[in-house]
């Protein structure tokens, strides 16, 4: 078999196998690109009062406790804690994907919305259906997508290395 009729073989093959992984990644890594100008997909970052930063982590568990739509009961619940002291807030993402965002000078309740970057990253990596199909998947699909680079490549130099 030559060359460019086998390369042409995995080129086609390899397109079909991997179209719906791309597919999925294509998409959820476009609306990872937005994800700051869209408050859809994740929540703009708030302003505190500007005050001293006084509040301690067991009133910053407190204040979660009391947003129902967090579902947060114990530090269990909770995910991260994404501290801004630049901003002088703090924002609490608990596992229910809600994030709720803090002043550090007050205590007040700045922001309280549902984040989806987080579901979309995890759709895009591939964790979000399984945690092997990362490896078993997303991966092999990445080695098949730079064969495809490479005989892409190839195939488009082809009638130009010919009329060398």
């Amino acid at each position: 078999m030559r060359v460019s009729t086998l390369n042409r073989k995995i080129h086609r093959w390899g397109a079909i196998l991997t179209a719906l992984p791309v597919l999925i990644i294509v998409l959820s890594g476009m609306l990872l690109q937005l994800k700051k100008e869209t408050n859809w997909i994740q929540p703009p970052t708030c302003k505190s009062s500007g005050g001293p930063l006084v509040i301690g982590f067991d009133r910053i568990l407190e204040i979660a406790s009391g947003i129902p739509e967090a579902d947060v009961s114990s530090w269990d619940d909770i995910d991260r804690l994404d501290m801004r002291p630049g901003r002088g807030i703090v924002k609490v993402r608990p596992r229910s994907r809600w994030e709720i965002q803090i002043d550090m000078a007050t205590g007040e309740v700045l922001q309280v919305a549902y984040r989806r970057s987080d579901i979309i990253e995890s759709i895009h990596d591939g964790t979000f259906f399984h945690s092997a199909v990362k490896l078993w998947v997303f991966l092999p699909v990445a080695v098949v997508i730079l064969a495809l680079w490479c005989t892409g490549i190839y195939l488009f130099l082809l009638p130009h290395l010919r009329r060398r």
